[in-house]
Formats: C-alpha cells, sequence, structure tokens
C-alpha cells in the first residue's frame, strides 16, 4: 500500500513537472511562425552577400551601360540588410494594438501574410530584375519578426501554467536561435549557399508562415485574453481544458479570476499611460533595460570578430561558415539549457549570471585580442572566449529578457509593454549597427570595455530592483513592486495609480 502511495505521489509530481502535450505543441506551433523567422531572417542574408551584389552590379548595368559604383552599391546592400530593423521597429509599435484588437492568436495568424509577401517579392526580385524588390521584402520580413517578436511572447506567457511559464515562455528564445541555426545551415554551399540559389534562399522564410496556418488553427487563443479582455467565460474554459487539461484547470482559473476582477473598468493602456502611471514606473525601467543591454552587451561585436578570430586560428576561409555554424548550435543549446534550468534556478539568478560571466569574458576577450601575436595558442583563447561570450548570453539575457517583459505586467497593460520593450530593442539593434563600426575603428578591442560597464551596471540594477517572478502570479509580482515603489519613491504623486486587487476571491 505504502508503495502505490509513493508512487502515485510520484506520477502527481511528473504531471506538475511536465505540461501537457496539447500545451508544448501550441507552444511550437506559434513559434514556428514567430520568433523563428526573427532568428532566420537575421542569419540568411549573410550567405548571399556576393550574389547579390552580383546581380544588382549586372541589374544597374543592364539599365544605365555601366558598372555600378563601389559607393552605390554599398549603399544598397546596406539598405536591403538594415531595412529589415525598420520593417522590425514598425511591427513592434503596431504588435501591441494588433494583440487587443485580433487577439494573441489571431495576430500571429495575420502576421503570416507579411512573411508571405515577403517571399514573394524577393523571390521573383531576380526574375523580373528588379533589385528594389529585395529592400521591399526585407522590410515585410522586419514587420513579420517586429509582430511576432511582440505577441508571441504574450501567447506563451498567458497559455501557460504559472509552475512553467518560465519554461514555456523559453520557446520565444529557443526559436529565436533555431531560427539562426537553420538560416546558418540553409546557407551551407551544399544546400542553398550557392550563387544561382540565392532567389531560393530568400524565399524559404515562406515555409514557416506556411507550417504556423496549417498548424496553429488547431490550437486555441489565450485564455487569458478570451476571460479578462473578452469576457468569454466559456471560450477560457474551452481553452483551458484543451491547453491545461484537468490537473490544474482550477487553481490557474482563480488566478485568472482574480486578475479580471483587479481589471474591471480598466481599459488596455497606451505606451504612454505606461509611462504616466506611477504604479509601474519600475516596471517601465527595467524592461526598457535589460532590452536596450540585449543588443547593446557585446554580442553583436562578438559575431562581428568571429571571422577575424577563426582566421587567426589557422582556419580555412571554406571552412569558416561551418565554425559559424556551430557557434549557432552553441546559442540554441544554451537556450535549451536555460529553459530546463529556470523553473529550478530562477529568472533572477540566470539573468545576473549571465551578465557578470560575460563581463568576465568581456575581459579575457580584450586581453587575448590585444596579445593576439603573443603566440599561436592566443587566437584558440579568443575561440573559446567567443563561445563562452555566446553561452552565457544564452543562458541568462539571451532567454530571460522576453520571459521578465511578459511577467512584469498585467494583462491590461502587457500589450503596451511589449510595443516598448520591442521598440527599444529594434532601436538599439539599428544603433549598434550604425555605429558599431565607428567604435570598433576608433577603440578597436578595447570596445568590449564599453560592453563590460554594460553588462555590470545591468546585473547591479536587475539585483537591486528586480524581484524574482518565478512560481508567482501576475498580481503578486505586481504587488512586489509597489513595495520597491513605497522604498525608492519620493514622497507626492507624480501621476496616475492604478489600484489592482490582490484579495483572494
Amino acid at each position: 500500500m505504502k508503495l502505490n502511495m509513493d508512487n502515485n505521489e510520484e506520477h502527481a509530481e511528473l504531471k506538475k513537472e511536465f505540461p501537457n502535450k496539447s500545451i508544448l505543441l501550441a507552444v511550437c506551433a506559434a513559434c514556428i511562425g514567430g520568433t523563428f523567422q526573427y532568428g532566420y531572417n537575421i542569419s540568411i542574408i549573410n550567405a548571399p552577400t556576393k550574389p547579390v551584389q552580383n546581380f544588382i552590379n549586372q541589374t544597374w548595368r543592364e539599365r544605365y551601360n555601366e558598372d555600378i559604383s563601389e559607393k552605390h552599391l554599398t549603399l544598397l546592400w546596406s539598405s536591403i540588410v538594415s531595412i529589415f530593423t525598420i520593417g522590425g521597429l514598425v511591427g513592434a509599435t503596431t504588435g501591441g494594438t494588433l494583440a487587443i484588437r485580433f487577439g494573441r492568436k489571431g495576430t500571429l495568424m495575420m502576421n503570416n501574410a507579411f512573411a508571405l509577401l515577403a517571399a514573394l517579392l524577393m523571390g521573383l526580385s531576380y526574375p523580373t530584375g528588379i533589385f528594389e524588390l529585395l529592400i521591399i521584402g526585407r522590410f515585410f520580413t522586419g514587420v513579420n519578426a517586429g509582430i511576432g517578436i511582440c505577441v508571441q511572447p504574450q501567447y506563451l506567457g498567458e497559455i501557460a501554467p504559472r509552475a512553467l511559464r518560465g519554461s514555456m515562455a523559453m520557446g520565444t528564445s529557443i526559436f529565436i536561435t533555431g531560427g539562426i541555426l537553420t538560416g546558418q545551415v540553409m546557407g551551407l554551399n551544399e544546400l542553398l549557399g550557392k550563387d544561382e540559389y540565392w532567389p531560393i534562399l530568400l524565399s524559404t522564410t515562406c515555409i514557416p508562415a506556411i507550417l504556423q496556418l496549417l498548424i496553429l488553427p488547431w490550437f486555441p487563443e489565450s485564455p487569458r485574453y478570451l476571460l479578462i479582455d473578452r469576457g468569454d467565460d466559456l471560450g477560457c474554459r474551452k481553452a483551458m481544458k484543451q491547453l491545461h487539461g484537468t490537473n490544474n484547470f482550477d487553481s490557474e482559473r482563480e488566478d485568472m479570476e482574480r486578475e479580471r476582477i483587479s481589471a474591471l473598468g480598466i481599459k488596455p493602456k497606451k505606451p504612454w499611460e505606461l509611462f504616466m502611471d506611477r504604479s509601474l514606473r519600475w516596471q517601465v525601467i527595467t524592461i526598457i533595460l535589460i532590452n536596450a543591454a540585449q543588443q547593446l552587451n557585446g554580442i553583436n561585436a562578438i559575431y562581428f570578430y568571429a571571422d577575424y578570430v577563426f582566421e587567426e586560428a589557422g582556419i580555412p576561409a571554406v571552412n569558416i561558415p561551418y565554425v559559424t555554424v556551430g557557434t549557432g548550435a552553441c546559442e540554441c543549446l544554451t537556450a535549451l539549457t536555460c529553459g530546463m534550468l529556470i523553473e529550478s534556478l530562477g529568472r533572477k539568478v540566470l539573468i545576473i549570471g549571465g551578465y557578470t560571466l560575460m563581463a568576465i569574458w568581456c575581459i579575457f576577450f580584450t586581453l587575448t585580442l590585444t596579445f593576439q601575436e603573443a603566440g599561436p595558442w592566443i587566437p584558440y583563447l579568443s575561440m573559446g572566449c567567443i563561445f563562452a561570450f555566446i553561452l552565457s548570453f544564452g543562458l541568462g539575457p539571451g532567454g530571460v529578457t522576453n520571459i521578465l517583459t511578459t511577467e512584469l505586467f498585467t494583462q491590461t497593460s502587457r500589450p503596451a509593454a511589449y510595443m516598448i520593450s520591442g521598440t527599444v530593442n529594434w532601436l538599439s539593434f539599428f544603433l549598434i549597427g550604425m555605429v558599431f563600426p565607428f567604435i570598433v575603428t576608433k577603440l578597436q578591442q578595447y570596445c568590449f570595455l564599453g560592453f563590460l560597464v554594460i553588462c555590470v551596471l545591468v546585473a547591479v540594477y536587475i539585483f537591486m530592483i528586480v524581484p524574482e517572478t518565478k512560481n508567482k502570479t501576475f498580481l503578486e509580482i505586481y504587488t512586489e513592486f509597489q513595495s520597491v515603489e513605497k522604498r525608492k519613491a519620493s514622497k507626492g504623486d507624480d501621476g496616475p495609480r492604478t489600484t489592482l486587487l490582490t484579495t483572494p476571491l
């Protein structure tokens, strides 16, 4: 009898630890056309650099009977690459509004239209001889990525049970890194990396969109959105039964009901209303800092220096793409590891630990680049620093940032919060792309000392201000920030304050 009881308890624990199969499939369905596209479209543009530039030159010659100047070619290629961030910014600023109006799932479904249109335009650019279609297509891939990275984490955070919210939300980071890795692999010569295949390579962005259009309709809308935003109790119950089964139905339903009562009479907030609401001041400051730091912490600089370090280590140029795939695989595996650790270690430990390790590797990488010629073994230390930095990023900031953006806000504030965080993220992405070459020219390897300062400051801020959010309801997290506000804020009321009820039903 005792043995049976032990087995039953163990079985119950496993059910608590492992999510329903339906919710795992829903996460995959949301991510394949969401943040996977973001990672995929970042990486596939690297492989066809030369053939696309040759195509632009050929088209220019046919139009104007002369070769394009180096200056104009560089400008056009830079436009093709960087217009992605402009599209992402447009998507981020509209994603929250779309998520309120059409729902999280509905917006993800509609978002695939941008990916399909982009694939069509980029695929037609070569046969029509219109290179401008590449710029327009890349803009639409950016819009698709901006909306996806804004709305998908909301969907994941709202469908997940509280005890597994971190693990489920890690789907965002896992699929971004999976998209980057897939793009790197597809760009190899053995697949679509040959010069003549570049139109097909750029058009493959339609495949994740088609997959999502086929799979996501089988899964429900976010139960929180149905109950709190739409007041659809029956739809909420049906969605929860499909996603959660019957085990955790009651406790999760109670959490939603508390939040629904707290949000009575409160309309979904606009981004500027979050800035004016003093009760959300520290949450807003936090998401601005961590999203800016996600782009400005040196990860882009590491990838910039990667080819140089690999060449110095004696790796033949033809083999460097395969080593680059190794960096993508490294980041993807780290995201998976973060997903397994996040519910046991918590968000705060991982993100502080990640930034701390990144700061340490900034020091070592600066030293190894400075003394690169001191010995034949130094470049291998630099290679080690590259992989260690990527591992540290994936284990902390890369995985946890989006989860915190979901957890620090309640239902009425979350879409606006994602609009703010997405805007900051894309602007920072654009800024580092524009400014970083000049920083490298001036500071060379010492630019990593600047990234060191950023990593340290963000780690200190999170340690001092941000509470642990593991296994807490959104209302409990809100209340903890209120205690931070009471400690930090001066006397007086700086703006409107939203009161949320946190008492049990």
